[in-house]
């Protein structure tokens, strides 16, 4: 398979150090990959990764079988319009990683052209980099085989879930978003260890394990949070008084109201 990547800024620069470092154990090597920006610095930043690198966005469009288009909203139409007839449509997947994106503009933009293109949104998140995205796709007048083969790609990155588009702005704000509320509650328990007697970095360190953790239990038993929380909260114990604290200062509702205002 030959992938272009249009963007190497944080989103797009992850996914190509993603692809390059986990896909050669799928048969994707660096080679395969070649990434288009107009910012040399931001080329040069993905040399150790030995990807195919270029200034012109042709060069990841001809030849290619799927070109992830990584870039602000407000340059998706910009960017996309001279490339639109250099798309081979009976072969070709374009993939917009753009907030807001839908596949019914991208069809849009490219019916001058073909009738029914190939289309998909993708949303990963900056984990991609270290192969623990967790990436949602949603499709258009794509074939089962083009689906997949575009999952696949993003599974080298982490986890992959085929949605519904209108279930889009969710799980951006659950994942994509959602590495930023992840780090500011970690950011939050390191302040607090720290004012509890901690050094910072042990008090990361602590955090970051005990995260882990919960996320090791989760997978391994299978439970609803609640489950595990009730294991640790005895009757008058220290766990279920600071739950309350926590709770009586808005942490449910804050998290809820946080999510919901980053859907798009």
């Amino acid at each position: 398979m030959k992938v272009g990547i249009i963007g190497a800024g944080n989103m797009g620069g992850a996914i190509a150090r993603g692809l390059a470092t986990r896909g050669i154990d799928k048969g994707l090597l660096p080679a395969d990959i070649t990434v288009c920006c107009p910012v040399q610095k931001e080329l040069d930043a993905l040399k150790s990764y030995c990807v195919k690198s270029s200034i012109d966005n042709a060069d990841a469009v001809v030849g290619k079988d799927v070109t992830i288009v990584v870039v602000k909203p407000w340059l998706l139409d910009a960017v996309l319009a001279p490339l639109l007839d250099k798309i081979d449509y009976s072969r070709q997947v374009i993939v917009t990683v753009v907030a807001g994106a839908t596949t019914d503009h991208l069809i849009e933009l490219a019916k001058p052209y073909c009738e029914s293109p190939a289309v998909m949104c993708a949303m990963p998140n900056t984990a991609a980099s270290v192969g623990e995205s967790m990436t949602f796709l949603c499709a258009k007048n794509a074939g089962a085989e083009q689906i997949d083969a575009v999952k696949n790609l993003f599974d080298m990155l982490g986890e992959t879930m085929v949605i519904e588009e209108r279930l889009m702005g969710a799980g951006m704000a659950l994942a994509s978003c959602g590495i930023a509320y992840a780090m500011r509650y970690i950011r939050a328990a390191v302040e607090g260890g720290v004012e509890m007697g901690m050094y910072p970095e042990d008090a990361k360190r602590i955090v970051m394990q005990t995260m882990k953790g919960a996320v090791a239990l989760l997978e391994a038993n299978g439970t609803h949070p609640e489950v595990e929380i009730d294991k640790v909260t005895t009757p008058g114990g220290v766990t279920i008084k600071g739950l309350n604290a926590m709770e009586a200062h808005g942490f449910t509702t804050s998290v809820i109201e946080g999510l919901k205002a980053s859907r798009k």
